[in-house]
């Protein structure tokens, strides 16, 4: 029996070549891999945002007041033909760019994240399986994105101020290009607040902490940006200058690193290594400042006051790092238990943050105390300058042992959260900074006395780097600083044993 030519059976279609399929796969593989990556966080943060009444009016209004500035440059140069104007016209530009960038998205993205929390729709974050990192880089790079949409949109008038005459494109290139790191850290930085407080009192403080902050922080953009445009092509030729340029991007960019991962550690589980992301930061970024410091005090011949300048400055700003990792809280989760060794320091608990951050102080203060040991042709007033170099990381490890003991031997129940632990070192520094002058005053010796003031982080540093040009050497003994170093050795041995007994109490009940 014939079949129907209509219902005969066709002959089966050709199989791709090998090399066709291949690269089907390959687009497949590659489209669902990035779209893996992409983060849904992103896209979802975008739309929101561009459907906001903010960001249309800010838009706006920026667009309105550059074409304002633009028509006016306009008429003011159109009769003088070789006129140099480009420096004030930039910095208008630049001046309505800047208001967006470093207060309008910061705020933004503060008060986003802030939200999520005061609406209680963070938990439904988590349980979309991002995790905290995530979430927070998926928060930060929405709004990075709508920033680049304000820079696209004032960038033609950036360029137009390059040809009204009278500034160097590498000066707005430099300008523009500290400006975006900025950016991302005041960005980082107004996320990290939004994780600070969990109380509405708490939350009201750290609302009106971050605007006066990104007040500050705009002043401080636009004059440091003003200050390059007049400076202009004289600022290139000057290395202070190239190395201060190098520095403040490295910090603004270390910083922001280490805020990104102190934010992404609050918003954790208790059962989760939350310590590591931002104590490894600390440690990555003492080894930076060290190879820069090495660097910088190489290439300029073993200057003495490159050493000074790094040990001092850069120990002040460990200790306010350190602040903030001492204060974590007693014990570990059983999770956690299992894998830590007494050198797992990135591990939680307060011993190992305090362990942490004294050993970064210790090996930051012998470091560039040895490089002044080793600088060329030292001054012969450069022997106050080296003790003051060990005595900063000393009265920073007294303080933060005696901030994390208070609280764990007057209350322990209260005065033992990272928050009191934070208080107790700004009142103790504080209270030991005002107390011993004016007891010196009161009791009819001079106010910077350096027995009394001995222990004053303020004034006893002062006195360490002072020079006694009446008596031909420096104002302090070498004695006095071994007593300062023993003493903050014995206060870190002291709390290191008590953090240790709480520990193992914690763990056994």
């Amino acid at each position: 029996m014939s079949v129907p030519v209509d219902t005969a059976v066709s002959p089966p279609a050709p199989e791709p070549t090998a090399s066709g399929g291949r690269s089907a796969a390959g687009a497949g593989s590659w489209t669902e891999r990035w779209g893996d990556r992409l983060n849904p966080l992103v896209v979802k943060e975008v739309r929101q945002g561009l459907r906001t009444r903010v960001f249309w009016v800010c838009f706006g209004l920026m667009l309105l007041a550059c074409l304002m500035v633009s028509l006016i440059a306009y008429v003011d140069t159109r009769e003088s033909a070789n006129a140099r104007h480009g420096q004030g016209y930039f910095f208008a530009f630049f001046v309505c760019l800047g208001l967006a960038h470093f207060f309008v998205i910061p705020y933004s993205a503060y008060r986003s994240l802030a939200r999520e929390r005061e609406d209680e729709t963070w938990v439904l974050l988590v349980l979309t399986g991002l995790g905290p990192r995530r979430i927070l880089r998926g928060k930060v790079t929405s709004f990075l994105v709508q920033a680049a949409l304000y820079a696209s949109a004032v960038g033609p008038f950036l360029l137009f101020s390059y040809f009204l005459n009278g500034i160097a494109l590498p000066t707005i290139l430099i300008v523009l290009g500290l400006g975006g790191a900025w950016l991302v850290f005041v960005t980082v930085a107004g996320v990290c607040a939004a994780t600070l407080a969990d109380g509405r009192l708490g939350r009201a403080f750290v609302h009106f902490g971050v605007l006066a902050m990104l007040g500050l922080g705009l002043l401080q953009a636009l004059g440091a940006s003003y200050a390059m445009t007049e400076l202009g092509d004289r600022m290139l030729r000057e290395s202070e200058f190239l190395y201060l340029v190098g520095t403040a991007l490295a910090l603004m960019l270390l910083d922001g690193w280490l805020l990104f991962e102190a934010a992404a550690s609050r918003l954790a589980l208790p059962t989760e290594d939350y310590t590591r992301g931002p104590r490894r930061a600390v440690g990555i970024q003492v080894a930076i400042a060290m190879l820069l410091g090495l660097s910088v005090w190489w290439f300029e011949g073993r200057n003495h006051s490159v050493a000074e300048l790094f040990g001092l400055l850069g120990g002040a700003h460990l200790i306010v790092v350190g602040m903030f990792v001492v204060s974590d809280v007693d014990g570990q989760a059983r999770a956690q238990r299992a894998v830590s060794q007494p050198w797992s320091l990135l591990r939680p608990g307060a011993l190992r943050g305090f362990r942490w951050m004294v050993l970064l102080l210790t090996a930051w203060g012998l470091f560039f105390w040895g490089l002044e040991c080793l600088s060329a042709n030292p001054p012969l007033r450069h022997l106050p300058l080296r003790m003051a170099t060990l005595a900063m990381p000393a009265y920073g490890v007294l303080f933060l042992s005696l901030a994390v003991g208070l609280g764990r031997r007057v209350r322990q129940d209260r005065l033992a959260t990272p928050v009191a632990v934070r208080v107790s070192f700004v009142a103790s520094v504080a209270l030991a900074s005002a107390l011993p002058p004016l007891a010196a005053v009161l009791t009819g010796f001079d106010g910077d006395d350096p027995i009394i003031n001995l222990v004053n982080p303020l004034v006893g540093l002062v006195n360490f780097s002072s020079y006694d040009y009446s008596g031909g050497g420096p104002k302090m003994a070498l004695e006095l600083l071994y007593f300062v170093v023993g003493v903050a050795l014995l206060a870190a041995f002291a709390t290191d044993r008590m953090l240790a007994e709480r520990e193992r109490r914690a763990h056994a009940s």
